[in-house]
Formats: structure tokens, sequence, C-alpha cells
């Protein structure tokens, strides 16, 4: 037998390249109800994603390279019906949105969840991204969302694109594990989860509530929703008005405050642990 044949490399100047390279804006994205997801965790999770429609991933690139040390995911790609592109290191800088890109790259269909299906689902625990601009912090939030146990994410309309690449990119394929609904006034979003039994709380620096308090009194171990701000200013008045509670992680040592999403993943781990221990709404013991 001879040597096989190198495989066909896609032409940088390919319709399918130029489509994937324009989701890199906004605009694009919203109108193709597609993004990208690189690196071969995102596109390992979206392989192994469907939604309502069928299968998350739509289309994918790879390097020869890549596609060698990860032919798991490019057979598994395959298989969910993908069409699978090898590229040249060009092509990948071309579509990759990072500097050293890692050979990988998917086309996904969006996979934002309705809002009402979120309520249906009688969750639990939810983050809700009130005022998040950043959005390397939007995915982290979503990251320790998901390691936390919760139920959903709900992004605001005046919140990040959660679809934008550095988004995809720092959730670190937590995107693909639990519903997120987008786009949803925080006055919606606080109304139907308090309609569906969720206790919110506004997660605040300056809140007049003490977050070990809450823990020592009992009152976290039921649903609830932390309600997360800007990174820069916090949540602002009328959101604040709008939760049961407005709490505050303590700071024990001389460090000014906490970043986003460290306060996050506080806040998530505590309304986590509360809810399991006995009486809580997760607790497998009697209460």
């Amino acid at each position: 037998m001879g040597t096989p044949a190198p495989a066909e490399l896609i032409s940088p100047r390919s319709p399918r390249v130029a489509a994937a390279r324009r989701l890199a804006r906004r605009n694009f994205r919203t109108k193709e109800r597609r993004f990208l997801a690189e690196g071969p965790q995102a596109v390992r999770e979206a392989v192994e994603h469907r939604g309502a429609t069928g299968p998350t991933l739509i289309e994918l690139f790879a390097t020869v390279e890549a596609a060698e040390r990860y032919s798991e995911i490019i057979a598994a790609a395959r298989a969910a019906g993908a069409r699978v592109h090898h590229a040249s290191d060009e092509v990948l800088a071309e579509v990759s949105q990072t500097v050293t890109p890692q050979g990988i790259v998917g086309v996904c269909h969006f996979l934002d969840s309705p809002f009402e299906e979120i309520l249906a689902a009688r969750p639990r625990l939810v983050a809700v991204l009130a005022h998040v601009r950043d959005p390397g912090n939007a995915g982290t939030v979503l990251r320790c969302a998901d390691a936390a146990g919760a139920d959903a994410v709900v992004l605001t309309d005046a919140s990040v694109d959660l679809y934008n690449p550095k988004s995809v990119r720092a959730s670190v394929g937590s995107l693909f594990h639990l519903p997120v609904a987008v786009g949803v006034p925080v006055e919606r979003a606080v109304e139907g989860l308090r309609a569906a039994g969720v206790r919110i709380l506004a997660a605040d620096g300056a809140g007049e509530d003490d977050l070990d308090a809450e823990l020592d009194a009992g009152t976290m171990g039921g649903p609830s929703a932390w309600v997360f701000g800007n990174e820069a200013w916090g949540l602002p008045e009328e959101t604040r008005a709008l939760a049961d509670a407005v709490v505050r992680v303590p700071i024990h040592g001389k460090a000014e405050s906490l970043n986003l999403a460290t306060a996050a993943a506080v806040c998530l781990y505590a309304s986590a642990r509360a809810q399991r221990a006995p009486g809580g709404c997760r607790s497998v013991t009697p209460s």
C-alpha cells in the first residue's frame, strides 16, 4: 500500500471560510443565528450537544495536525452530520478570534432557551447577569453557575452578547451544559422568577445583608436567583429595589473588593451548599 494522499485543504477564498469569518461580528451572528466555538474543549461539547431542531455543530475547520491530534472529535463531528474542512494555519488564523489558535473551530447553531421554558422547569438556582458588559466575565460567571449546579443562566437585554467569542471561550464548554436565556428585561426576569417561587438576591458590595448572616439564619435553602451587576459600578438602585434582599460578600481581610466572577462563585456556591443541607430544597434527607 502507498502513502495516503494528504488531506485536501479548503481554500482561504472559499465562501465557507468567508461565512465563518463574518461570525466574529455580532450583527452577522444575530442574522445567521450561528456562532463560533474555538478549541477542542468547546468543539467537543458542541459535537455532543443537540438543540430542539437537531445537532448544534454545523461545520468544523481543523488543521491537518489538529485533525490528527483530535481524531475522536473529528470522527464524532462527521458521525453527527457536521461538514468537516481541513484547513491551513492561514485559514484558522482568519476564522479564529484568538492570538494563538488551537487549530480547531466549529460553527454552531444558537442554543439559547426561551425564558418561559426555564420558568416552566421550576428552577432552584439561577444566575441573572443584569448589567454585565465584559464578555470574559459573562463566560466565567456562566462557568461558575454550571459548576455550582445552577439550573439556568439569564442574560438581560443590558448585558453582553452570549455568543461573543470571548464569552464562549471563557465558558470553557459550560455554554453547552445548561439552559441560557438572552435579551430578557431585568424586570421581566425578576417578575417571572419570583412568580415561579424563586427568591431574588441581588449581589452588591454595599448590600444591607451579609452573606454569612444569611447562611447562619437559614434563609438560603430555598430556590434562589442571584442578580449580578456591572463590573465597575455594580447594580443600579432601580435593580436593587427589585430584589428580596441585597447581599454583600463579607470581606474579612484587607482586600478592597472582589471581582465579579469571584463574587459570583462565592454566592452561587453558598446557595448550592445551603440547598443541599438538611431542610434545603435539594436535600435528600428528611427536613
